[in-house]
Order: structure tokens, then C-alpha cells, then sequence
């Protein structure tokens, strides 16, 4: 029973891919010390909050990841690359994985009520976001941005657990994150170009190529790069936090060359530098708070 309890806890974490947490944590945790210091003068926000808001991030996001699998279960088994997933393969049936939706939409839409009444009403428009990434690709190119929007929220949630406002330097640092994970989806999504062209699947690097892929994807990432400097001049932020921003763009820069050179990199470029590039900007912005 152990072992079995063990396996389906690797499937859970395979089917999520749960070390991609590392991409919108950071984030959560910026708006979160950030808003923290405005109002109160202090990072520190309190365990209360440190608890619902990790819940209410990873219960988001393993809905989103378990939605996303279950609406792609028909084109994941055709493409190669994805056939192996514990959605596709038959170790995590259609039957757990609507229940493992649900209880996670739930403990989702349960820990924003404790947090405050605006996070309540605003986890409902945020569940329909991370849902309507999977449809959206069915009919739209535009899927990247709304999958960008999708870990954009991510701050907006931190800000609003805080303040239960929405401030104007919270959207800013939302747009940055939304341009830096639709510039990164499409890089991502050049593993599957010739697979979604086939399959006539709505992806940019699909549609208009490699090369209009790779130059709007550097166009998103110049984008994600200022709004990050508005954000940061917004809030009112010291030094540290204008240098973790430089630096973040100096990965983005690296992430492009990287790419450009060899698609086999794709991988490295997406996984490692995006996960680092996270964990950095939130270390320099909590130095620049203290």
C-alpha cells in the first residue's frame, strides 16, 4: 500500500510537473514583501498569510497544470514528446483526474475566503483564466499571452492578499510577468512546430515560423524587461532591486543566444534560466525591502 501511495505521488507530481512552481512563486512573494512594506512598513506579512497564500498557489496551479492535461489527453497522444504522460498512459485515470481538479478549485476558491473577501471574488475570475489557457489554444494564437496572463496573476493574488487593493505598481509587475512567460511559452513552443502545422493546432511558431517566433519573442521580453523598471521605479524600490531586474534581463539576453544557436537547448533555456531567473528577482527586491 506504501509503495503504491508513493507511485501515485510521482504520477501526481509528474502529471503537474510540480518544480515548475518555481516560475510564479517568486512572484506571489514579491507583490506579497512589497505590499507588506508599503502598508505596514515591514516585508514580514505574517504566517497567516505565508500559509494560505503557498496553499492558494499550488492548489491554482495544480488545477491549471490537471485541467490543462485532462482538455489536451486527444492531441498529447498523438504528439511523441507527450505520449508519455501519466494523463495519456493510463496511470492517472480521467475519473481521478476530474477529482483532483475539483478538490484543488475548491481548496483554491476555500483558502482566498480566509484570506480576505476581495481575494474570495476575485478566485473565481482567476480559476476561469487558468482554465481558458487550455481552450484557448484550440482556436487562437493568442493562447501564449493568456497562458502569460495565467502566472501574471500570480502578483495581483500576493498584492490583494496583502492590501485587498490592486495597486498601480502590482499590474505593472503582472504585465512583466505576462510578457516574460508568453516570450518563453513561444520559445517552448518551437519543440512542436512541425507537430501543431500537422495537426493545424493554433501556436505562432505554427503559423508564422520560426524566425517571427524567435523576434516576437525577443519583442515580449524587452517588454517584460521595462515593465519590470516601471514596476520597480512604482513601487518605490532601492537599488538592489534595479540591479536583480538588470540582471534578470542579462538571463533573458543569454536564454535568446542560447536558442537561437541550437532548438536542442530549449530545455536548458526554459527550465534552468527561467527557474533561476525567478528565484533572483525575488532575492533582489526582498534585499532592496529590507
Amino acid at each position: 500500500m506504501e509503495i503504491y501511495m508513493i507511485k501515485k505521488l510521482k504520477d501526481i507530481a509528474e502529471l503537474i510537473v510540480f518544480k515548475h512552481s518555481v516560475f510564479a512563486l517568486p512572484f506571489i512573494f514579491v507583490a506579497m514583501i512589497v505590499a507588506s512594506k508599503i502598508e505596514n512598513g515591514s516585508a514580514w506579512f505574517g504566517f497567516k498569510l505565508l500559509i494560505l497564500g503557498t496553499i492558494c498557489a499550488v492548489s491554482a496551479r495544480n488545477f491549471a497544470m490537471a485541467f490543462n492535461r485532462y482538455q489536451d489527453e486527444d492531441i498529447d497522444k498523438l504528439n511523441p514528446r507527450t505520449a508519455s504522460r501519466p494523463s495519456v498512459d493510463g496511470r492517472i485515470g480521467k475519473g481521478n483526474m476530474q477529482l483532483f481538479i475539483v478538490a484543488n478549485a475548491l481548496i483554491f476558491i476555500i483558502c482566498a475566503y480566509f484570506v480576505n473577501s476581495l481575494a474570495f471574488w476575485l478566485s473565481f475570475p482567476i480559476l476561469a483564466v487558468l482554465g481558458g489557457y487550455s481552450l484557448f489554444k484550440r482556436f487562437s494564437e493568442l493562447a501564449h499571452l493568456v497562458l502569460g496572463l495565467s502566472l501574471g496573476l500570480a502578483p495581483i493574488a500576493g498584492v490583494v492578499a496583502v492590501s485587498a487593493a490592486i495597486p498601480l505598481w502590482s499590474v505593472l509587475l503582472c504585465l512583466g510577468v505576462t510578457f516574460w512567460v508568453a516570450g518563453f511559452d513561444l520559445l517552448y513552443s518551437l519543440q512542436d512546430i512541425k507537430f501543431d502545422q500537422e495537426n493545424k493546432l493554433f501556436s505562432i511558431p505554427a503559423i508564422y515560423g520560426d524566425k517571427a517566433t524567435l523576434f516576437l519573442s525577443a519583442i515580449f521580453h524587452a517588454l517584460a524587461f521595462i515593465l519590470w523598471l516601471l514596476f520597480a521605479w512604482a513601487a518605490g524600490l532601492g537599488a538592489m532591486a534595479f540591479f536583480g531586474i538588470v540582471a534578470s534581463g542579462v538571463i533573458l539576453f543569454f536564454e535568446h543566444r542560447i536558442v537561437r544557436r541550437d532548438f536542442s537547448k530549449i530545455d536548458r533555456a526554459f527550465f534552468t534560466l527561467n527557474g533561476y531567473l525567478g528565484i533572483l528577482f525575488f532575492i533582489f527586491v526582498w534585499i532592496s525591502v529590507l
